[in-house]
């Protein structure tokens, strides 16, 4: 049986389009017998499958519907059904209200309606929504974006946790979900409506007494150096840009700021 620590790789961190070397948000969160396809960005499904087997995808979390983050459930849900995967269907999917018709409204090219639930197992999310995949308890909080958006709080067995942000600006919602967590990866893609700038991802980080802080989303006129560089004004423990392809393993740490440094538990 397939079992590792709590850990994530990151995918891709690019805004608002994938560049060469670096696809759109996507993460795989792997920990308690389970592998979650968390955010499902442009260009991810390839970088997915350096990781892990396309069949081998337990579940699926969307935190909304732009297409930066969910782009490539279009491939998927052809992967998965006519490329000879054997996969064990349907995939759960937890999403926002919708996704199913959203999927099925691009995928449909006739009168009848894309046979999406063959494929997905769609779960709508909703604030404070619960789900078990394996080991794994996936618990989902409804955050500030001008639509409807989720933030993600993923939990094992041994108590290691971490929050992922998606995309949404500062809100109580998620410094909540992120009290006391031992990784938050939070989004900074710049101070706007919607978003975190870096200085607040950092202050976000703060208020919730995150152990450890990855940023993620960087806007593409603002240098990972010197994101780091500003959440480090702000929150004062490890800091780390999402590089593609890294990897971090969850562990349990003091919570305890101290200095700002790329994490030492990171990999590729």
């Amino acid at each position: 049986m397939f079992d590792v620590p709590l850990r994530v790789t990151v995918l891709g961190s690019a805004t608002p389009f994938p560049r060469p070397g670096n696809a759109c948000s996507g993460y795989l969160v792997e920990g308690g017998g389970a592998r979650v396809w968390v955010d499902a960005g442009t260009g991810t499904l390839a970088e997915l499958q350096r990781h892990v087997a396309l069949g081998d995808v337990d579940a699926v979390w969307i935190s909304h519907l732009h297409a930066d983050h969910s782009a490539d459930l279009l491939t998927f849900f052809y992967a998965l059904l006519h490329a000879g995967l054997e996969p064990v269907l349907p995939v759960p999917l937890f999403g926002p209200a919708g996704t199913a018709d959203r999927l099925a409204g691009f995928l449909t090219n006739g009168p009848e309606r894309s046979p999406v639930e063959r494929a997905f197992k769609v779960e709508e999310l909703y604030d404070s929504h619960v789900a078990r995949v394996g080991g794994l308890t996936l618990t989902s909080r409804a955050v500030e974006h001008g639509l409807p958006a989720f933030a993600l709080r993923v939990e094992d067995e041994d108590g290691r946790s971490l929050v992922y942000s998606g995309d949404c600006e500062p809100c109580p919602s998620l410094v909540e979900l992120a009290r006391d967590c031992d990784l938050l990866v939070c989004e900074a893609d710049g101070e706007a409506p919607g978003h975190h700038s870096a200085a607040q991802a950092g202050r976000t980080a703060a208020e919730a007494g995150a152990g450890r802080l990855v940023l993620t989303h960087v806007g593409p006129a603002l240098p990972p150096a010197e994101a780091v560089a500003l959440a480090s004004e702000t929150y004062p423990g490890d800091i780390a840009h999402a590089d593609p392809g890294l990897r971090f393993d969850v562990t349990r740490r003091s919570r305890t700021p101290g200095r700002t440094t790329t994490s030492p538990a990171s990999s590729r």
